[in-house]
């Protein structure tokens, strides 16, 4: 399975934004060490909005196009939010907003690894589509290891179409994300444009 690998926190430097969401991910950004910083065309800013959004979900460019920004194109409503929430709603980046894992990528492993269980039943696979009334649990056993136990006690995020339930270890989601609520620093907009012109 291919996935975005490379050093994190220089990405979200190159970037200028913290895509990787560790609180020291940014602490040695300057100023002219973003690509934002520099003067760029319209083509270059779409490029790098593209990039920023990729990055947040760590999603490689093939299935980012097919899976994601092609369904967005053709959905009602308007493509640059319903791209993003279509992203939001990924297994792996579930996992990572109802505190069961302390960045996306340890999200990633513990799906891969079976530790993630969908309505009691066990799902591996990261892009699953988690859908509104769905319950993301731990495993039986996964529930006895320390640094799972931790992170869903100190989450990193309160989101309103989440519920979680800390004596079952468990959380829901609610209902649909509204874009306003996604924790994403990126301009949708672009995004959509720059594959507009393809």
């Amino acid at each position: 399975m291919a996935k975005m690998m490379g050093p994190r926190f220089k990405l979200s430097r190159r970037l200028g934004v913290n895509v990787v969401g560790h609180p020291k991910a940014m602490k040695r950004a300057q100023r002219g060490t973003s690509r934002a910083d520099k003067k760029l065309s319209n083509y270059g800013l779409q490029l790098l909005e593209k990039q920023k959004l990729r990055s947040y979900y760590n999603v490689m460019e093939k299935q980012f196009k097919k899976r994601y920004v092609d369904k967005a194109m053709k959905a009602e409503g308007i493509s640059g939010e319903v791209l993003i929430e279509l992203l939001e709603k990924r297994l792996d980046n579930m996992v990572y907003r109802m505190g069961f894992g302390s960045s996306i990528r340890q999200a990633r492993q513990m799906v891969n690894h079976g530790h993630i269980l969908v309505n009691g039943k066990k799902v591996d696979i990261p892009s699953f589509s988690v859908e509104v009334g769905d319950i993301i649990s731990l495993r039986e056993k996964s529930k006895n290891i320390d640094v799972f136990k931790e992170n869903f006690e100190n989450p990193s995020f309160a989101l309103d179409y989440i519920t979680r339930n800390e004596e079952s270890i468990s959380a829901k989601l609610e209902r649909e994300p509204k874009r306003e609520e996604i924790p994403v620093e990126v301009d949708e907009q672009l995004i959509v444009e720059y594959y507009s012109r393809k």
